[in-house]
Formats: structure tokens, sequence, C-alpha cells
């Protein structure tokens, strides 16, 4: 239960290459950080996924314990995405960049993981669940719907990153960034 959320920081973004507005908090009774970034209705939340809570939940969908234990040191987050404007907003997740400490690259979608999971003789029915657990790569949302999924980063448990993020509406393309995510520990 997210009763415990308590906010620890509003940074409003104007002037940093991108409108929105950051939220950032800490579950008291998990200790999960979350960051939320938000602008004309269109909003993205990350909440830290600790590395034990992602190999429980892909071992008990027929991973075996070394492919598990990649994806649970990859920074997985639980990530909630919404349209509660009343115009379409689409994304595309192979545009987002992740930073840090001057390196720039892609975030880990579907479509990268899949093939190394064929590669590595991962079943069909794990390759299926894992593919159902990431927020889709692209998506199309009208006013009013949301999404969820993992998300994941290829980094270590304690890093810190930036994310550049875009979406475009009406053909007009909203970008933020959101600095400072924490990847979850390995405790």
């Amino acid at each position: 239960m997210w009763l415990g959320l308590v906010l620890t920081g509003f940074l409003p973004l104007a002037g940093e290459g991108g409108g929105g507005e950051i939220r950032t908090g800490i579950d008291e009774e998990t200790g999960r950080g979350s960051w939320t970034w938000s602008d004309d209705g269109v909003s993205i939340q990350l909440v830290q996924l600790l590395p034990d809570q992602t190999r429980a939940f892909f071992l008990a969908r027929g991973f075996e314990a070394d492919s598990t234990e990649r994806i649970a040191l990859s920074c997985v987050f639980q990530t909630i995405f919404r349209d509660d404007g009343t115009r379409p907003v689409a994304f595309d997740l192979d545009r987002w960049v992740v930073s840090r400490g001057g390196e720039r690259r892609s975030m880990r979608t579907r479509e990268v993981w899949d093939p190394e999971w064929k590669r590595e003789g991962v079943t069909r029915a794990a390759r299926i669940a894992f593919r159902w657990a990431l927020l889709p790569t692209r998506q199309r949302f009208e006013g009013g719907d949301y999404n969820w999924g993992m998300t994941s980063y290829d980094l270590s448990p304690g890093d810190v990153f930036d994310l550049e993020i875009g979406f475009e509406r009406d053909g007009t393309a909203i970008e933020g960034r959101i600095p400072g995510i924490e990847c979850a520990p390995d405790r």
C-alpha cells in the first residue's frame, strides 16, 4: 500500500531543456523512491523496484536464475504513464535517452531484450511473460488513458542517472528531463 508516500521534492523544470514539473518521494514503509514528471496533463512516474522484487517476479514466470539475475541487476522501475488531458499523446521509448556521467544511451526495451532471450534459449512462455511485464516501447493514448509496466535502464544498483523523455501531442513535441533518478540498491 502506498499510503506512506512522503514527497521529498518538487522541481519546476522550465529553462532546463523542457517544461514540466517533477515530484520525488520515498515510500515510508518500503524505502523505495519515486520520480514523477508531469506537464499539460501528461505524467510519467518511475518507482524503484528492488532487485529482489524483480528476481522473484521473473523466477515465478519461468526464467532461470542466471537470466533473472541479469534482469534484476539492470535497474528496473515500475513505470506509470498517464494522459489526463483531452487530446491524444504518443511516445516511443527508443527516443528516450539515459544519461550518466557524460554517457548517453538508449533504454533496454522489449526489442533489445528479446533477441538475447531467444539466443539464450529462454522458453517462449517466459519471453511472452517478460514482454507483457515491460511497458510497451511505442504507444498512443487518448485523453484519460494510462498504462504501466516495467522499464529497464542497463545500469547497476545504486547508479544515478537523468532521463530525457519526449512525447508527441497533435504533431507537437513535448520534451522533459527527469534528473537524479537512482536505481534501487541491491539489499
